[in-house]
């Protein structure tokens, strides 16, 4: 089985390789080329389904040989404090081809605006599985506190501003071995498996 992730993050594709060593992960570029999937939705589960569909739909053009399945997520921080910003928004939050560093220095500038050092905040994960034509969702959580810093620099995305429920250190400062246990995306996975074992 080969496994199209409908991403072009190389931090997520990176990650799911790890979750799935006994599948083949390849990214959607290998096959199509570069393509841009406008992500207007308003919710990760749209965001996430709209990217699985235009995806296969494009592979399907190909005809290639083998079945297919593809899988996409859409995820991102929400902090309720500042009205749950990011959000949806969380990859483009400093603007279109924002970096990580972008990113995390507009949520720390939030942050001190209203003077907050250490709030609530949870990452949500949305998997959509396109196969044969049907779509399948799942979805993963992970809360914890977002800081008005970085510490660590490991993961990527907000990760060094995350620490999640239970922990002391950011996501930034901890393994991945330890990270994969509980993460949003984690979880969502775990999900997404038992929906592959269903349909396959």
């Amino acid at each position: 089985m080969k496994i199209v992730l409908a991403s072009g993050n190389k931090g997520k594709i990176t990650e799911f390789r790890k979750m799935m060593p006994n599948d083949e992960v390849i990214a959607f570029k290998e096959l199509i080329g570069e393509y841009e999937v406008a992500e207007d939705r308003d919710t990760f589960q749209g965001n996430a389904v709209k990217k699985a569909e235009e995806i296969y739909e494009k592979i399907q053009v190909l005809n290639l040989d083998e079945d297919i399945l593809v899988i996409s997520d859409d995820s991102g921080i929400s902090v309720p404090k500042i009205n749950n910003e990011p959000g949806i928004y969380s990859a483009r939050y400093a603007g279109e081809n924002a970096s990580d560093k972008d990113n995390n220095s507009k949520l720390i500038r939030k942050l001190k605006e209203i003077n907050l050092k250490n709030t609530p905040a949870y990452y949500t994960a949305c998997i959509a599985i396109v196969y044969k034509n049907q779509t399948y969702t799942v979805h993963g959580w992970m809360h914890g506190n977002v800081i008005d810093k970085q510490v660590g620099d490991g993961g990527f995305g907000y990760d060094p501003m995350f620490i999640p429920k239970g922990f002391d250190k950011t996501l930034g400062e901890l393994p991945h071995e330890v990270k994969k246990e509980f993460s949003h995306r984690s979880k969502a996975l775990k999900l997404a498996k038992k929906v592959l074992e269903v349909i396959l």
